[in-house]
């Protein structure tokens, strides 16, 4: 049986799970949606009350009942690369594409609809909070008034955005900055923003769960770094990751997130104050690895190839499903 992998053609990160995935002889497909109807075909015929239909994609055909996972990297939008792309095609490509895999009988890493939840920051720390998870005070707000008073009970501040990436072409990632002591909030009002207490951080954890494996790094603080550059990823530093153990804690806290928001895979991002806490900042539910396991060694992509290519008949029950199981 097949894996699909969903994702766009400069996923490089993608090219080194289906290395791993090559190597055990599991025949994998990657296809990216927005290329329907210009290089990636579909054909579904309603059949004894399911879809028997097939993908096609580079020249490879692949049946849909014939597919043991699929893997939702980052895929396109549907159609987006279609000679006559519309917001109309884009919506009749995904509900014949999505509709017809979740009648599969496949694996997911993540279900599309799990994906589209967990993307929701304020959902994000309200789950961490109820699993556990140390979160930092925060405030989503378009009110001028309501940031001013938070201001004042907290006057060491983030700002970040709600969503992720600007939707700009490329999609171009807004850093998390801190706030200025004078800071003016009067430009709230013109959109949702998202303030949050500063951790004085002793180091940056990322977390990547696959299935029931955990594999944390940790990124030690700078003490040389300008303080005012928060965000790890534009903070230019010569620190590596280094693989550190997660605490029983955070770990059982971690495993109540996934199974709460039905993912089989997270990148959790915490930021670890001098008292060792880990505060909860972020779950990714596609976050990359690659940039971790270059510095750690860590296997993230043979744990993902190892998860992928698991046997449908090793599946979970449904409500299990998305979270997966140990690894052997």
């Amino acid at each position: 049986m097949t894996v699909l992998i969903l994702t766009c053609e400069e996923d490089v990160t993608t090219d080194m799970v289906i290395v791993h995935l090559n190597a055990t002889g599991v025949p994998v497909v990657r296809l990216d949606p927005a290329d329907l109807t210009n290089g990636v075909a579909l054909s579904g015929e309603y059949v004894h009350g399911a879809f028997r239909g097939h993908l096609s994609s580079a020249g490879r055909l692949v049946s849909i009942e014939g597919l043991r996972s699929v893997w939702v990297r980052r895929p396109g939008a549907p159609a987006a690369n279609a000679a006559g792309a519309s917001a109309w095609l884009a919506e009749e490509s995904s509900q014949a594409l999505y509709g017809m895999l979740r009648g599969s009988g496949a694996r997911w890493m993540n279900h599309p609809d799990a994906a589209v939840r967990a993307r929701h920051k304020p959902w994000q720390l309200h789950l961490a909070q109820r699993t556990g998870l140390p979160v930092p005070a925060t405030l989503i707000t378009t009110f001028p008034q309501a940031a001013r008073e938070f201001a004042e009970r907290y006057p060491d501040l983030v700002v970040k955005p709600v969503s992720g990436a600007h939707p700009q072409d490329p999609p171009r990632a807004v850093p998390t900055s801190r706030v200025a002591p004078d800071a003016d909030f009067t430009a709230v009002a013109y959109g949702p923003t998202l303030l949050q207490r500063r951790v004085a951080k002793s180091a940056d954890i990322r977390l990547t769960v696959v299935g029931e494996r955990m594999l944390a790094a940790r990124k030690a603080a700078d003490p040389d770094a300008d303080p005012d550059l928060v965000d790890v990823r534009y903070a230019s530093s010569a620190v590596p990751w280094r693989p550190v153990e997660v605490p029983p804690r955070i770990a059982d806290a971690v495993r109540a997130y996934l199974r709460g928001a039905e993912l089989a895979y997270g990148a959790f991002d915490f930021a670890e104050d001098a008292d060792g806490t880990w505060w909860f900042l972020e779950c990714n539910q596609s976050g990359q690895f690659g940039f971790v396991e270059v510095d750690t060694g860590q296997p993230i992509a043979h744990a993902i190839a190892r998860w992928l290519a698991r046997p449908v008949a090793d599946a979970q029950p449904e409500h299990a499903n998305c979270t997966g199981s140990a690894m052997p």
